[in-house]
Formats: C-alpha cells, structure tokens, sequence
C-alpha cells in the first residue's frame, strides 16, 4: 500500500529535524526516513562525539602544559573509558531523536530511499508519493581509487575504536587530520599525516596554521605534505601505506589508516536520475531557493545543497530556509555572511569571513593586523605557546572584512566577529564594546 506525504525528508540530521518539525507545525504530513540510525553525522560521527573525545585530550594538554607552573602527578589518557564518556552522549541519541519525531506526529522509517518517479519514493519496498521531497543526505568519504582503499576506516571508524592502535596514519590534512591527530598523539599513539597540497588546513589562512604546526611538532605528529597516497597494503604486522613525495617514494607502517582526504554528499542510492532531479559534476542544480531547477517537488540543504560551508549551522540554516519556501512559496535565500569555522586542534584555529587573497582579488581597500601574540595575558595564564590573530577592517567603511585566530579561547571568539560580520558592525563598535576582563573576548580590541 502506497503512503502519501506532503513532504518527505531523506536524512535524519540536524537539517531533517529542523524542517520537519517546522513543516509538521504548520499541519502537513512529514515522514523522515534514513539507513543510518537517526541523528546524523554531527551528533554520532562528527562534531559532538569528537568533541567529547578531546575533552580528555584538552584536560591532560592543559595538564600537561602546567606540569612545571604548579601542577604535579602523572596524567593520561586511559582510551576505554574515554570511549565510554563518548558514548555517554551517542548512545542514546538515536533512539530519542525517532521518538521525538513520532512525539510530533513524523512518520518515520529506517530504510534507503530512492527514487522511483518525479514524486514516488521507495524505502525498502514500501511504496511512498510525496508532494514534496527535500533531500538532507549529508555526506560520505570521497573515493581514493586506489589499491587497498577498503583497508580505510573514516571518521565514524574512528571513533568507534574500542582501543587506540599504536600507529596511525591519516590520509589527508582537513579538519578531520588535523582534530583526530591532536586526540590520538595525546592518547599515546604515534601519529602519521599525509597531505596531498602544500599545508595543512587549506581552508585557513597561512600564518595562523603555520602558528598552529608548533603544537604539531611538540606533539611529535610527523605531517608529510605534498605526499600523494598511492596504495594501502595489508602485511602480517599491520598496513603499509605506499605514496610519492618529491619524486620518491615513501612508505609508512601502520595499525591504523584513516580516511582524511575530504567529503562529497550522501547521494548513494538514491537514483536521482529517476527523480528527475539534474546533478552536474557531483552537485545537485539548485535555484537561489535550495530547489532543483530540474524537479520543483525536490528541495536540498546542509551537506546535499553544497551552497554553504560544510558546517552544521549551515545545515539547519539551510532547512529554514527550504521550510519558508515550502510553506510560503519560494521567496527565501540563504545568506552565508559571517559562519564561522573552526578545527578543534589543541589549540583550535578559527575563522571567519574574507581571508587576505579574497580581499585583495575583490579589490577592497583594507587594513590588517596580523601578529603572534603568545606574551598576551590570554597565553600566558594557560601555559599556550601558540596564540595569534589575523583581521581585516574594510577600509572605507570600518567594517570587519575577516578574522582569522589560532589559540586559546578562538573557538568562542571568532563568535564575536561572526556576528559582527553578519549584522554589519563595524571595528569601533567591538573597540567600545566592554567585554568581561580578563577573557579570551577582552583581546579584541587589541586585534583592532
């Protein structure tokens, strides 16, 4: 028997939750469906689990780094119990996150989707019509192709381990090396990082992640850059991880080989070409309203549309505004000023808005103060070597342009010029500003 939907929400992430419920709100039928269990990549394999991993890994750095300022005893990291913390917080996600949906009057399904006609679904041989679909897939490790790529674990692998092998290699250097490198080397592996591009983090700017490599170093992570991967091998003692580096060659033995190397959306099985919904080179065709210029029943947002930063936020602003368009008719866009972003290294790097080359190619007169700063009082009370900023201030209009930070308390300050950026205030509106003293905020005006 055929079920019908007003709207159909493929995912059950931070987007899926967020537009179905403002849609079922309003009175229409909603089912959600996903082959994942319900909650998504940020609250299972992304954000909030890593999160909950380098809480320990940051409790023993910050031990660590005031072993000699009047801290004393042996601290370390035991992995089975931090894993269990982990799953203090995961574990029950999935199962409040369907109830929650069923609490609301959401339909929800544990199957794949996919296409069968422009409006008609099928999730596991259950027959479904709707009106509209919006597609919350999220995303998926690109594929290497290369030999003995199935021997990769990716980032939900990761943090699934039940032990910390003794040596392991990341293949690539985004966000995902860059966090998982911090936990593990703390953790007491020896950690190995290959990088395809020049530097690590291509996402930040230059002086901050070059800032931030000392904290590599004092860890003893072995980053390798321009170092293309070209085959993983099984051998009787664990991997060996085969790439080319300054035209040689190199090889790294490993117990563990961890996929790094980037993310493309989740589009699977889902057969879009059936669903009449256009894809050009891996990206849905969207209109400015998040709809598929090719099939207007079908909407995108976060990880599927690809119109925003990777970022959670970015995934449920993107649900809103695809909820608006449903309900009122097409007459949203999303706008992307001012999100922030942020890798949760030891210290994190953070930043925001345009970075110096963007300026420049954009023709805006500018001014930049850019300076490591590790005698501020901010580094100093946490024992943090590594602190500095980066800032751009639109010139004709005192605007901020951009801010770019590596260090303690980045991670919540960059929230600051986020929202300045956003809502258009300018550098002497944050000079003026009395932030509480002494914080991690009070250092604004100084970056100024």
């Amino acid at each position: 028997m055929t079920q019908s939907y007003d709207l159909l929400v493929i995912g059950a992430g931070t987007a899926a939750m967020t537009a179905a419920m403002r849609v079922r709100a309003a009175g229409w039928r909603v089912a959600v469906t996903d082959y994942r269990p319900y909650g998504g990549t940020c609250a299972l394999r992304g954000c909030d689990p890593k999160k909950m991993l380098r809480s320990g890994a940051a409790a023993y750095d910050y031990a660590h780094r005031m072993r000699h300022n009047g801290v004393a005893g042996d601290v370390h990291i035991e992995w089975p119990p931090l894993m269990t913390f982990k799953r203090s917080f995961t574990d029950p996600v999935p199962e409040k996150m369907d109830r929650r949906y069923r609490d609301k009057g959401i339909d929800t399904y544990h199957g794949r989707a996919r296409f069968a006609g422009r409006n008609t679904l099928a999730i596991d041989g259950q027959a479904i019509e709707a009106r509209h679909v919006l597609l919350a897939s999220g995303a998926e490790p690109v594929k290497l192709g290369i030999p003995g790529e199935h021997h990769l674990v990716d980032n939900e692998g990761f943090m699934a381990l039940e032990t910390l092998p003794r040596r392991i290699v990341l293949v690539g250097g985004g966000y995902i090396a860059a966090e998982f490198s911090h936990i593990a080397a703390r953790a007491g592996a020896t950690v190995t990082i290959l990088q395809r591009g020049e530097r690590m983090l291509a996402h930040f700017e230059p002086e901050p992640v070059d800032w931030l490599m000392a904290s590599f170093r004092t860890l003893g992570v072995d980053v390798r850059t321009q170092t293309v991967v070209q085959a993983i091998e099984r051998t009787d003692q664990g991997f060996t991880v085969h790439a080319s580096h300054g035209g040689g060659k190199l090889s790294v033995e490993a117990d563990l080989v961890v996929h790094a190397a980037g993310r493309k959306p989740d589009f699977g099985m889902l057969d879009l070409e059936a669903g009449g919904v256009a894809v050009d080179q891996g990206r849905l065709q969207l209109n400015d309203y998040l709809q598929s210029a090719s099939n207007p029943a079908v909407y995108a947002a976060g990880d599927a549309a690809q119109r925003g930063p990777p970022l959670t936020p970015v995934s449920s602003h993107d649900a809103r505004v695809v909820a608006a368009n449903l309900l009122e008719g097409n007459h949203r866009q999303p706008d992307y000023r001012g999100v922030p972003s942020v890798a949760f290294t030891l210290p994190p790097i953070a930043a925001v808005g345009l970075g110096e080359q963007q300026a420049r190619e954009q023709g805006i007169g500018f001014r930049m103060r850019c300076q490591q700063a590790p005698d501020w009082f901010t580094a100093r009370e946490a024992a943090e070597p590594v602190y500095g900023f980066k800032v751009l201030v639109e010139e004709a209009s005192d605007r901020i342009l951009g801010a770019h930070l590596v260090g303690p308390h980045a991670d919540e300050v960059i929230n600051v010029f986020g929202f300045a950026i956003r809502h258009g205030h300018t550098a002497e509106d944050l000079k003026t500003t009395m932030f509480a003293y002494p914080t991690g905020a009070s250092d604004i005006g100084s970056m100024l």
